[in-house]
């Protein structure tokens, strides 16, 4: 009798302790990444009031052992951490969701000492640091470094550095600005109408604006002009001035060889021959190896100097109404940017690829790699601890970390969403039901063998 009053009372605590689960889950229903726990039973220890015997010589058949089980227990607790939550979409840059089964990298001091988070509700906090926006915890990942380009000039590059995991000072002093960088290629396009009236007073106006090596503006001032008198009519492309931002003049040009080309036009109407051993790139190359027209300027506010190479071989004779239109701009052409140089930029906002890059982006135009968020993978996640505040641990039982970028095996990180809880409503509330009638049949065992002892103490009135 007293067997049934002691399983009745294992039966109420397990199910009260599944009772807790529920609650946990359905408390945490809108958890930015929860991720919910189901409760499994099993059976208690068994009191034996018979072995079991096998068949006898004499033909007797064997017989099963008698057992009275003890109660129930709690088997395991499972953490659902397969399935994804849905994703919400917040709209903010510093939001993320990992698409996978990845974790993000969090340390409460910024050390070695990890924890593991799928909820990617992040800021910066006052030194530009990306943390977790619930407890200032900051997220680990990569810096950056300089490494060649590999192109064997000596240039090198923006890099990450994964040698090593730390903090992300995404937003501090160091990122705040974008350094100038000097031009160092122009550019000339346009129609040459060799009617224009321009051709008769002092030639044809043509400018670009280009930067010296501290980012400060400037104008250089070319001059077209023409000689009708040559067969076929010669034209020549001067420097004439350098302007400052204020249109002071700072450097005076008079020509040379450098600043100064005299070319003609084909029959086609342009500067190069296009044959059948030399590709359209090749001869303009040829074309600007033997006429180059180059300048070097120096700055006058830090001395330093840049040497700007302009490419004029698209410069075309065309009739075009008695009026030229050429330009020039920085940069190698229109489709190649490369060279034009840049100003000072401060930081505008950043850019995070899937694969956990971050950019800055600069009110210069420019972007600059600042470091990424790499992500860790478990080859038994559900092995992890909670901890609190959306947080996991590893243990013994979590298995190998590994640590890659968020594509790898197949997944990604997504800005301007969080994931949702996958605690799933319908079923917690099945359970919930299940749960409360299971409680409900081990109390009533409590009460029977309640009133059968009772009717035993009553045989002795």
């Amino acid at each position: 009798m007293m067997k049934s009053l002691f399983a009745g009372v294992t039966g109420l605590k397990t199910h009260q302790s599944r009772m807790d689960v529920i609650g946990n889950n359905i408390s945490n229903v809108n958890t930015v990444g929860y991720k919910g726990s189901s409760m499994r039973f099993q059976d208690l220890l068994y009191q034996t009031t018979q072995a079991a015997t096998g068949p006898s010589s004499t033909g007797r058949a064997g017989t099963n052992a008698r057992q009275i089980g003890l109660g129930a227990q709690t088997a395991s607790i499972v953490t659902n951490i397969a399935q994804a939550g849905s994703p919400e979409t917040t709209g903010m840059a510093l939001d993320m969701y990992l698409d996978g089964d990845s974790f993000f990298m969090v340390s409460p001091d910024g050390s070695q000492n990890l924890y593991y988070t799928r909820a990617g509700a992040f800021t910066v906090d006052a030194e530009g640091t990306l943390c977790m926006a619930s407890n200032g915890y900051p997220v680990m990942g990569y810096g950056t470094t300089q490494v060649d380009d590999g192109s064997g000039t000596g240039t090198m590059i923006t890099a990450v550095d994964s040698s090593k995991l730390q903090t992300l000072p995404i937003q501090n002093v160091s990122n705040s600005t974008c350094e100038p960088s000097a031009t160092t290629k122009a550019y000339m396009t346009g129609i040459v109408d060799q009617d224009d009236t321009d051709f008769d007073v002092n030639g044809k106006a043509v400018s670009f604006s280009f930067y010296d090596n501290v980012g400060y503006m400037y104008t250089a001032n070319y001059y077209l002009t023409r000689d009708a008198s040559k067969s076929p009519v010669e034209y020549t492309l001067t420097l004439n001035n350098i302007k400052d931002a204020k249109d002071n003049v700072v450097t005076s040009a008079t020509g040379g060889s450098e600043t100064s080309v005299t070319v003609t036009f084909n029959t086609k109407g342009t500067l190069y021959e296009e044959s059948t051993t030399a590709t359209a790139a090749e001869a303009k190359e040829a074309l600007l190896s033997t006429k180059p027209l180059t300048f070097t300027f120096t700055s006058p506010v830090s001395g330093g100097t840049n040497t700007i190479t302009v490419d004029y071989a698209e410069l075309t004779n065309y009739a075009n109404n008695k009026r030229c239109s050429i330009t020039a701009n920085p940069g190698a052409s229109s489709a190649d940017s490369t060279g034009s140089g840049w100003a000072t930029g401060t930081l505008r906002g950043f850019n995070i690829g899937t694969d956990g890059t971050i950019y800055g982006t600069y009110t210069n135009g420019q972007t600059k790699l600042l470091g990424q968020i790499p992500v860790a993978t478990f080859s038994n996640a559900a092995g992890l601890s909670k901890e609190g505040d959306n947080l996991y641990a590893s243990t013994l039982n979590s298995g190998t970390r590994t640590i890659s970028d968020p594509t790898a095996g197949g997944g990604k990180l997504v800005t301007g969403q969080l994931e949702m809880s996958n605690v799933d409503l319908a079923q917690e509330f099945t359970t919930m039901i299940t749960t409360q009638r299971g409680f409900q049949a081990n109390s009533r065992i409590i009460t029977v063998s309640d009133t059968m002892l009772e009717e035993l103490t009553n045989l002795k009135r």
